[in-house]
């Protein structure tokens, strides 16, 4: 049972990803790079447009993995009210340091998604790491985008191996990178939580591009034809809120 994640840099796309079906709408700036931030009031506009409907999602941006950097950042936007905030491991090694950050955030109620990269050569041992920190979920995701996709990045059982390993840690996993229609029917037999998308929903599949209404109806249709019929709703308001609890409704 497999959600639609769509990434938005505008309220008005936005708008469009929520009509269109999206289960979480992301906040991203692709103009920023691969996780770029967006301003704190598009954040606000955003959750108060959303209202509860779908969960939304925040980055904190291309920052360096350093707890002074990184942890603050996380706590900003959390206090926004965003259902997640994600946050990007641009190394294969996470300081004790760093970790002790996040651990602290997920301890306050924050839920955290850290996403790996599969063409940073991105370590399964890391995922028992982000459990016992408390983190809700993790995603794998591309860091060089327009050199391939996840799927050219790392074959169909390797990508496999990750989300039954991130099951095993009850850690909401998430797959995206550059996934376009093609892709959805292999990936849902993988049974992630949710697929990731942006160029795919863009005109001209470029991910700072105009977002399209019509390219969004054809990967939800998609999706829905591969038997993702699934949309995801809002959870409590819970300090620790578990993968089972990701409440899903017929679609």
């Amino acid at each position: 049972m497999t959600g639609m994640l769509a990434s938005v840099a505008t309220a008005d796309e936005a708008r469009i990803v929520l009509q269109g079906g999206a289960d979480i709408i992301d906040l991203k700036d692709p103009r920023q790079g691969t996780l770029g931030a967006v301003a704190k009031e598009l954040i606000r506009q955003v959750v108060r447009l959303v209202g509860g409907r779908r969960l939304v999602s925040a980055t904190v941006g291309d920052l360096p993995m350093e707890r002074e950097i990184v942890v603050p950042a996380l706590s900003d936007t959390a206090a926004i009210g965003v259902d997640i905030v994600k946050v990007g491991l641009f190394a294969r090694h996470i300081g004790s340091d760093l970790l002790d950050g996040l651990r602290m955030e997920a301890r306050r109620g924050v839920r955290i998604v850290a996403v790996l990269f599969a063409d940073l050569d991105a370590c399964m041992s890391t995922l028992m790491r982000l459990k016992d920190a408390g983190l809700w979920g993790v995603m794998l995701d591309t860091a060089q985008k327009g050199k391939g996709s996840l799927r050219e990045k790392m074959p169909d059982d390797e990508l496999q191996e990750f989300v039954s390993e991130a099951r095993a840690c009850n850690l909401v996993c998430g797959l995206a990178g550059s996934l376009g229609l093609d892709d959805i029917a292999p990936l849902l037999a993988l049974k992630p939580d949710y697929l990731g998308f942006r160029g795919a929903l863009c005109t001209h599949r470029q991910r700072d591009g105009v977002l399209d209404a019509a390219a969004v109806a054809a990967i939800r249709a998609r999706m829905r034809m591969a038997g993702a019929t699934i949309t995801v709703s809002h959870p409590d308001n819970e300090a620790s809120v578990q993968p089972e609890a990701l409440r899903c409704v017929v679609g």
